[in-house]
């Protein structure tokens, strides 16, 4: 299958094509300020409270003849570019497909090696997320706006968040199995009459300031040379250092597994400084660093509460030997062998993080809706994924059965090739969402070969479904779609049989925000839909029943630029606890309940609606390997850019070979 590099097949029409959004652009810019001005978000509120009453009103009455004389002005030419861009839609590919040429762009990615599926097997990752990239004015509505601005930060801190080293630190604590959600400050360094546990009964990641350099360079072959003895980690784990630490003394850490620490954290080599002097000030409302802040990496400082120090004797380690500007992540866990969890039955980690995965594999995004949004969010990904797929979706009448103004909103993210891609557009979309191109995004990336020349792939399909409340019959018809899609994908880019097998399938993955959760009522119809059968849910017990650890992704937006909430620590902090997380999430809707949410007290099912959704199967794929979930994350690294958390896992392909 061919992959579409440019969005028409030839370059008259492109040229064509940018004539007429010329003329439809500045209509579509004044209207969306227009609409903009008179729909605030709680935090241009909160600036303007200490402005007198009637400054902003002046500003509305003297900008709006302003912008409406203007509007009406371009009203004709807007008109023409509209007759000469619908027709050319029907020309339009579904998607852009876009390969970093070069190289030396990706400095914040570790260099792939091809996975040659030897040894015991390989990690891979993949995290989902919506950003609400809508028009700005449409985003006013779910309380974000600047769009433009968040989504240079988003990408920002996706790919600094996934380019940073992974560190490792298991702990062994024989006194401590619960796994209630407490907070990382209990890891605290040992201090004269201080006799504090470490809490590493939940697996959490925050934010640091790593003592020593660079605990994995983006050269880490030399690195997994030396990965021997505990926890040999799994092929392809890039820049990985694995720290074990025995539970000795209510947890404290020895002075010899302090330089452990240290030792190992300057085995790497120098770090990679931090990427294209990320001094620039942003646009978006909690991007102001202050105590607490730590989602932008490029942070000078961490927060006082997720700072882990280590200290020798009675000083603290010398930190002149620091040379690198990055806050790195710790990744507190138990040790497999000796792993105790509140629930036994349950055989991976889980955590709510304030950073996306270090060594993110691939990454679906939903509501990137604004096209100069798309291009912004796109060059700061390609800063760590070499292959990206947006702009995905149709435009006017073409495909679909009524006018679509926007495309789908999806957009994909990858570290390997893409082999083949397809899209789909859901026929029956209803309301607002009717004006959307929503579907569903499938793709086939390579991933490795076999000593026997045999293609290692994997299957990812990305999708978005109906948005509006009570449209149980749409989503449930726009499932039964997309079970549909996926079959005939696999059918259609399958090159193996089962006698000659070319290609090795490892892993098959689905995920999206499917605007339904697991535990509320009205949603009973898609809880209950046999796609469940196929895809298992890591985080869901049976219908109508979430795992305990569970929380909901989606925020409540007024509380989006609250103190206790606007930074990624803060966030984190606040959804650990249950009180926390009844003043912040969204919680499925009761009749016996107000819908407010902001400090309600009462006893609600579940742990707030979970609409956004990481599945897998293991249907299709190689026989002899298995496939697990070593880890699964709620993160809070977009706090204050979108009114959803994002969501991460990964996938562990054992081979059930040993080591050469």
């Amino acid at each position: 299958m061919v992959l579409y590099t440019s969005p028409f097949p030839n370059s008259f029409l492109s040229v064509l094509h940018s004539f007429s959004w010329g003329l439809i652009f500045p209509c579509y810019w004044l209207a969306d300020r227009l609409v903009g001005s008179f729909v605030p978000t709680t935090y241009e509120k909160r600036q303007r409270a200490d402005d007198p009453c009637y400054f902003h009103a002046l500003c509305i009455i003297i900008t709006t003849p302003i912008y409406l004389a203007l509007l009406v002005a371009s009203l004709p030419f807007a008109l023409i570019g509209f007759l000469l861009w619908s027709p050319l839609q029907s020309a339009r590919r579904p998607y852009i497909y876009s390969r970093l040429k070069d190289k030396n762009h990706a400095n914040g990615a570790t260099l792939l090696t091809e996975w040659k599926a030897a040894g015991s097997g390989k990690s891979f990752c993949f995290g989902s997320a919506n950003v609400c990239l809508l028009p700005d004015s449409l985003a006013r509505f779910n309380n974000v706006f600047n769009t433009q601005a968040r989504a240079k930060e988003i990408g920002r801190r996706i790919r600094n968040g996934a380019s940073r080293p992974q560190i490792k630190i298991y702990i062994d604590s024989p006194t401590n199995t619960s796994i209630s959600a407490a907070s990382f400050s209990s890891l605290v360094s040992p201090q004269a009459g201080d006799n504090r546990t470490v809490n590493a009964g939940i697996k959490r990641t925050t934010s640091m300031e790593y003592k020593g350099d660079n605990c994995g360079s983006n050269n880490g072959e030399e690195n997994r040379e030396d990965k021997g003895g505990s926890g040999e980690p799994h092929e392809g784990e890039e820049n990985t250092c694995i720290v074990p630490i025995n539970g000795e003394e209510n947890g404290h850490m020895s002075d010899t597994e302090t330089d452990t620490i240290n030792g190992q954290a300057r085995a790497g080599g120098p770090a990679e400084p931090s990427l294209e002097g990320d001094a620039e000030i942003s646009k978006t409302p909690n991007h102001k660093q202050k105590e607490g802040d730590s989602g932008s990496l490029d942070s000078c400082s961490a927060s006082r509460e997720s700072l882990v120090k280590v200290r020798v004797g009675d000083g603290t380690v010398d930190q002149s030997t620091v040379n690198n500007k990055l806050l790195y992540k710790a990744s507190i866990m138990k040790k497999t062998s000796v792993r105790k969890k509140k629930h036994t039955d349950e055989t991976f980690d889980h955590e709510i993080s304030a950073f996306f995965p270090a060594n993110l594999d691939f990454l679906c995004l939903q509501e990137v809706f604004d096209k100069r949004a798309a291009e912004k969010l796109k060059e700061q990904l390609h800063h760590y994924f070499e292959y990206i797929v947006y702009d995905v979706g149709v435009y006017s009448c073409n495909g679909c059965c009524s006018f679509k103004f926007v495309n789908s909103g999806l957009l994909f993210a990858s570290r390997y090739p893409v082999m083949d891609a397809a899209y789909h557009c859901y026929p029956n979309g209803r309301g607002m969402d009717s004006l959307a191109s929503k579907g569903a995004l499938f793709l086939k990336v390579q991933v490795g070969s076999t000593p026997q020349d045999q293609r290692i792939v994997g299957y990812i399909s990305c999708t978005h479904l109906q948005a509006i409340a009570g449209d149980t019959t749409v989503r449930c018809e726009q499932l039964d779609m997309l079970q549909d899609w996926l079959s005939e994908f696999r059918k259609s880019t399958s090159s193996s049989s089962t006698a000659n097998p070319e290609e090795l399938v490892a892993f098959d993955v689905l995920c999206g925000d499917l605007n339904f959760d697991n535990c509320s009522s009205e949603d009973k119809l898609e809880q209950q839909h046999s796609l469940f059968t196929h895809y298992k849910d890591p985080c869901r017990v049976g219908p109508g029943e979430d795992k305990p650890w569970a929380i909901g992704t989606l925020l409540d937006p007024e509380g989006l630029y609250d103190e206790e909430v606007c930074t990624p620590d803060n966030l984190q902090k606040v959804l650990e606890s249950e009180e926390g997380r009844k003043g912040y999430l969204v919680y499925p809707t009761s009749k016996n309940h107000s819908s407010s949410q902001k400090g309600r007290k009462a006893s609600l099912k579940g742990n707030g609606r979970r609409i956004d959704y990481m599945l897998y199967t293991e249907e299709g794929l190689y026989l002899e390997w298995k496939v697990e979930v070593e880890e699964f994350s709620f993160i809070t690294q977009l706090a204050g850019l979108t009114d959803h958390l994002p969501v991460a896992m990964r996938l562990v392909v054992s081979t059930g070979e040993d080591d050469p």
